[in-house]
């Protein structure tokens, strides 16, 4: 398989800083040669140009945080994504989970100008779905699966050019921390979200066979796999962490089944913060994260 390595490296949509680096720690946890070892062609393409933070205005219109310079950052990935070959697979490593307006909508229109209706799988410990009226604290990395559905700000719903993620076509697993607003717009969408709770009742094998059904219909799949949803235990160097989160093997049985279903067609890596981590502890599980989704196998 062709692989693209594309790094995001920007912290604007958090409120902590630090997840910049995370691109570099998972290069530094030889994230490229764990995916050559599994025998595929990996060209890395360097990282988005990112605005830094000491250099631009941090509130826009509206109370967002950084929103123009996180809007700029999205937009290049965005369209790095867009023009890469039908045939590769690209990896996108972040930075805040605020990237994925531009990775997810990238994804879609790549070979496709009016966009693929794609499914996203979204493994993280939040659900991302408050709008600039909802989020108490005006951080991006909160808001966008919200955005790719077509609800909130305008200048972040446009990326698309009119594409949005369908609510129905969205598969959340491992949620533990849920805004009150949050929770009304997540019902009101329909959304699927496993909790902790569905994890620990039904197992990961069921939910993912349940996944695979309400997205059947999809033409492309994307995981967008934030790092803390792995418990702080597995994985420590995250911006905000929530106890209670997946196992290291509830992490690699999931991606395991979904490298077998053989349906996945691209992934983030997000939220990896090396000032909070221990020996580049999360970096290098969040590397077996996307070995096991692309082919790494115990026998």
């Amino acid at each position: 398989m062709n692989l693209s390595i594309l790094g995001i490296p920007m912290d604007l949509g958090a409120g902590r800083r630090g997840v910049d680096m995370g691109p570099s720690a998972l290069r530094n946890a030889h994230l490229t040669r764990a995916l050559r070892d599994l025998g595929h062609s990996v060209t890395d393409l360097g990282d988005v140009r990112v605005d830094l933070p000491e250099s631009v205005d941090k509130l826009a219109e509206g109370g967002m945080v950084f929103l123009e310079s996180i809007l700029d950052a999205c937009q290049g990935t965005r369209d790095r994504l867009a023009a890469l070959p039908a045939d590769t697979f690209p990896l996108t490593i972040g930075g805040d989970h605020s990237v994925s307006m531009g990775t997810v909508t990238g994804n879609a229109l790549r070979g496709t100008p009016s966009g693929a209706r794609m499914g996203l799988i979204w493994v993280d410990a939040h659900t991302d779905y408050n709008t600039p009226g909802s989020s108490p604290s005006g951080n991006i990395h909160g808001m966008p699966v919200a955005h790719l559905t077509g609800l909130g700000d305008p200048r972040l719903t446009g990326l698309g050019g009119g594409w949005h993620v369908r609510p129905e076509d969205i598969v959340m697993i491992g949620i533990r921390s849920v805004d009150p607003h949050e929770r009304d717009l997540l019902r009101e969408a329909g959304i699927k979200a496993y909790t902790m709770k569905d994890v620990d009742q039904l197992g990961i094998t069921r939910i993912h066979e349940e996944t695979l059904e309400r997205l059947s219909g999809t033409e492309r799949l994307h995981v967008s796999f934030d790092a803390d949803a792995l418990d702080p235990s597995v994985c420590p160097g995250v911006g905000t962490p929530v106890p209670g989160g997946l196992t290291y093997r509830e992490g690699h049985l999931l991606m395991e089944l979904l490298s077998e279903s053989g349906r996945v067609t691209s992934m983030d890596i997000v939220e990896v913060n090396p000032i909070l981590d221990t020996r580049n502890q999360t970096a290098e599980v969040m590397v077996g994260m996307a070995a096991s989704l692309l082919g790494q196998r115990i026998l």
